[in-house]
């Protein structure tokens, strides 16, 4: 969705496929991907659809001609488009397991990208959104179009018996439509029988040696024509499809993680950001991240990171043993502002519109689209660790919201905006509004959690974030040092909790032997 957001939105199967591990001979390669188009992507011309039923239908009978007629080919599946009206008609085709796509899928790609929008489509309403679903489906309520009707073997239930080899029925079909430039040589034929494969890693200079680690749950998706398949990486970032393919065939990463958060949103209005990886071999691929790749892509990889690692963290049982974050966090990375927040919307909290206009600025006519919980500002930050460091914050919010719920949160976040405007900037107000003691324990436990965080991945002394502020996280920082755990002080974070000093006696009561050196912890800061 672009038009009246464009000033803003421009601102910002087989036992061989199972998942094994690396591949023998697959190195990590630091240039594929680079210098690929991030932004809009550009079509070419159309191409004949090699699945349609009648081609594959055509391509067994010139392969085939004495067996054709005793094989029942029907159609498995329809390449169709949706028009969806707003964002509850996409989560409706999002919750039916669609995979979506905002560009046509048989037109030549000139110029790879992230979005498109259909040029007949207003650009203030969402664009035609094309995907593939059974024969049999049950459309919902939502204007959309039969394009083709098309056969894929392997959904077929003929496969097993019939004696045909699908596959060189499906390179036929690709010669008899002019797609042959599409497929491999005949010589490495016996490569496509291989499901696509590989790592996709990013380099953090500071932590492991600045040796590459994993994207971690990321979703990686791949296509040709209407023949799709996709896999979540695995924590060290291996991915394994679960088909084959005879074709070179299109690759990107979906920031919808297997965690259950996305990471938006992608100059259209859809929850999960899209980063292209190009066109490349039905083998698999290799990529490694690093802050000198395409920006976007680099900060959607970090926050990506930060978000699993944190959210295995609080699921472990060694862990941090604070709550989790709700199911199905929405994370914007805004790309033109600096600030951060915790606004928690999709999970219910309430904003005044014109707090929201005056805090995000040109942001703030697409939230009532895309209803973000957290906001990440990422404007000039191209160091992983200040990116993971930030979202790490907004991630301890997260958790604290889960302990106390809505209206404690429509409380304190209405206090960060307000301060923040009536304060010329100043971003926590001096403490002295109404309120502040929200901010005041919410700050506390964020900035603690966040350098608590930054410690163990990074090592050195605890950090002092937050620590130029009117409120006091050294004091969760001196508790720590002296054996309060994190999960001890979270423990406490209540409804009741709402001042510095409503905290100290949650804590002495919670923890009564450890009363003086809570009141120790207080006096000194």
């Amino acid at each position: 969705m672009r038009g009246k957001f464009k000033l803003a939105l421009m601102a910002l199967m087989m036992m061989a496929c199972s998942k094994e591990g690396p591949s023998p001979g697959r190195d990590l390669d630091f240039d594929y991907g680079r210098g690929l188009s991030h932004e809009k992507i550009v079509l070419g011309e159309r191409l004949e659809n090699p699945y349609k039923t009648e081609n594959i239908t055509k391509a067994l009978a010139s392969l085939y001609p004495t067996k054709a007629d005793r094989v029942d080919i029907r159609t498995t599946d329809l390449y169709v488009r949706f028009l969806p009206s707003d964002m509850a008609e996409y989560d409706t085709l999002s919750s039916l397991g669609l995979r979506l796509m905002d560009h046509p899928l048989d037109y030549a790609i000139m110029v790879e990208g992230d979005w498109y929008h259909d040029s007949e489509i207003p650009e203030e309403d969402m664009t035609w959104q094309y995907t593939v679903v059974p024969a049999g489906f049950s459309f919902p309520d939502i204007r959309y179009e039969v394009i083709d009707e098309c056969f894929i073997a392997d959904n077929s239930a003929t496969r097993a018996s019939d004696g045909i080899d699908w596959e060189a029925v499906e390179r036929q079909a690709y010669i008899m439509t002019g797609n042959e430039g599409l497929l491999l040589p005949e010589s490495k034929s016996s490569k496509s029988s291989s499901c696509p494969q590989g790592r996709i890693t990013i380099v953090d200079e500071h932590y492991n040696g600045g040796q590459a680690i994993g994207v971690s749950g990321v979703k990686v998706s791949c296509n040709s024509f209407v023949r799709f398949d996709d896999d979540y990486t695995d924590k060290d970032g291996y991915f394994r499809m679960n088909k084959s393919f005879s074709s070179n065939i299109r690759y990107r990463l979906i920031f919808d993680n297997e965690k259950g958060f996305s990471i938006g949103f992608n100059l259209v209005l859809v929850p999960a950001s899209i980063s292209t990886l190009g066109k490349s071999s039905p083998s698999g691929i290799n990529m490694t991240v690093t802050k000198d790749s395409e920006d976007k892509l680099f900060r959607r990889c970090v926050v990506n990171n930060a978000a699993y690692d944190y959210i295995c963290s609080c699921e472990a049982a060694d862990g941090l043993e604070v709550a989790s974050p709700p199911s199905s966090l929405r994370i914007w990375l805004l790309h033109s502002l600096r600030a951060s927040s915790a606004v928690m919307m999709r999970h219910g909290t309430v904003l005044d519109n014109d707090l929201l206009k005056k805090f995000l600025g040109e942001y703030s006519s697409l939230v009532k689209f895309f209803l973000p919980d957290l906001t990440i500002g990422v404007k000039g930050a191209d160091e992983y660790r200040e990116i993971y460091s930030s979202t790490s914050h907004e991630l301890a919010h997260s958790s604290h919201f889960m302990k106390v719920g809505k209206d404690y949160w429509n409380r304190y976040i209405r206090y960060i905006i307000e301060s923040f405007i009536t304060s010329s900037g100043i971003t926590y107000g001096d403490g002295t509004e109404s309120d502040a003691g929200y901010c005041e324990v919410g700050e506390m436990w964020a900035y603690y959690l966040e350098s608590l965080i930054y410690k163990k991945r990074y090592g050195g002394d605890f950090p002092t974030f937050g620590n130029s502020y009117w409120f006091k996280p050294e004091i969760f920082r001196y508790l720590d040092s002296r054996g309060v755990t994190c999960g001890e002080i979270f423990e406490v974070l209540d409804t009741e909790v709402s001042s510095a000093k409503s905290l100290e006696m949650a804590l002495i009561t919670e923890y009564p032997t450890k009363r003086s050196l809570i009141e120790r912890a207080f006096d000194k800061y």
